[in-house]
């Protein structure tokens, strides 16, 4: 399967304004990449690439006052296969992880941990460690979240209708 993927994007910036990006294909499936993955700056800007702790390409650049597009895209191939699944997969105990796994662990911005610990104890603690508790965690995000534009605009344009998991789970 061939699997098109690209972004489009205008910024509008009141004065120059540093910015980076994670919008390239993970470095991870860059052999399955069938075409260039190269980012296209209007204006044409100077950037600097990095690859972040979590292995993810980032670019820096200085956007200038005004306008600026970035876009980009790519196609790539891909099995099509959904990821393996093991219900014999080990739940480890946090003591018992090596320390390069921890970084993992720690709390999103985008969630406030202290307003869902519980609920999360209440909702899966009681179920079997291992693969099916995680795969409920999953099952419940994947039903219960939705990637919907306007509400990212909500997001970014009104502070006091923040988008957060918080309201995602209360909803």
């Amino acid at each position: 399967m061939k699997i098109h993927v690209g972004y489009d994007l205008v910024y509008q910036c009141v004065q120059p304004t540093p910015m980076i990006f994670m919008l390239n294909v993970h470095p991870s499936r860059a052999a399955d990449l069938l075409t260039a993955d190269r980012m296209r700056l209007t204006p044409p800007r100077s950037i600097n690439a990095y690859v972040d702790a979590f292995g993810n390409k980032c670019v820096r650049l200085l956007a200038p006052a005004g306008e600026l597009r970035i876009a980009g895209d790519a196609v790539v191939a891909d099995s099509g296969r959904p990821d393996p699944v093991d219900p014999g997969a080990e739940e480890h105990a946090v003591a018992d992880l090596p320390h390069d796994a921890l970084v993992f662990l720690l709390a999103s911005r985008y969630c406030q941990t202290d307003r869902l610990m519980k609920t999360a104890w209440n909702m899966f603690g009681s179920m079997p460690p291992g693969w099916q508790r995680v795969q409920a965690i999953c099952d419940f995000v994947h039903h219960r979240i939705k990637f919907r534009p306007p509400d990212l605009i909500d997001f970014a344009m009104t502070p006091n209708r923040r988008l957060s998991a918080v309201r995602c789970q209360e909803t």
